[in-house]
């Protein structure tokens, strides 16, 4: 019985397959293919033609990707480049915890002695263990330093506003 109903779904699909290759559709700059532009189009633009306007979409994509970075930054104080790539994405901006714990308000001390355990693997964390793994104790200590501050940096940025 299933090899019955297996070659009636093969019949089904090849034929399927023969009448779409009849039709052109795809295959033949039929009613697929008008989306695409023309072989001209192509080579105009290719050969410094005028470029083309960008599409709503594409406007509205950057429109939307500056105000994702005004609002991730727009409470934030400042905070080096190796803070943003490797700890904001988890503990937020300013430390105030996203996915990640908050870390805004504990002492560099603190900090620093969770980051050699996670490093060493006596607290449990992939990710920590993963993102510290190739950092130097200064480097520890550098970020340490930097999360110890947040709370003066905050309060700077609250005087300043």
């Amino acid at each position: 019985m299933k090899n019955v109903i297996v070659g009636i779904l093969t019949v089904v699909i090849f034929a399927s397959m023969a009448y779409v290759a009849s039709k052109g559709r795809a295959y033949h700059g039929g009613e697929a293919a008008k989306g695409l532009g023309t072989f001209q189009d192509t080579q105009a633009s290719a050969a410094g033609a005028a470029p083309a306007q960008k599409d709503d979409r594409e406007i509205e994509q950057e429109e939307l990707k500056s105000l994702k970075e005004k609002a991730g930054n727009i409470n934030a104080f400042k905070v080096s480049d190796e803070y943003k790539s490797k700890c904001a994405s988890c503990h937020g901006v300013n430390g105030e915890g996203t996915v990640g714990p908050k870390l805004i308000g504990q002492t560099s001390e603190k900090i620093y002695e969770m980051l050699i355990e996670f490093k060493s693997g006596r607290k449990e964390n992939t990710v920590m263990k993963g993102l510290l793994l190739g950092l130097s104790e200064e480097d520890l200590k550098m970020f340490a330093d930097e999360i110890g501050e947040f709370p003066a940096r905050a309060e700077a940025m609250k005087n300043n506003q």
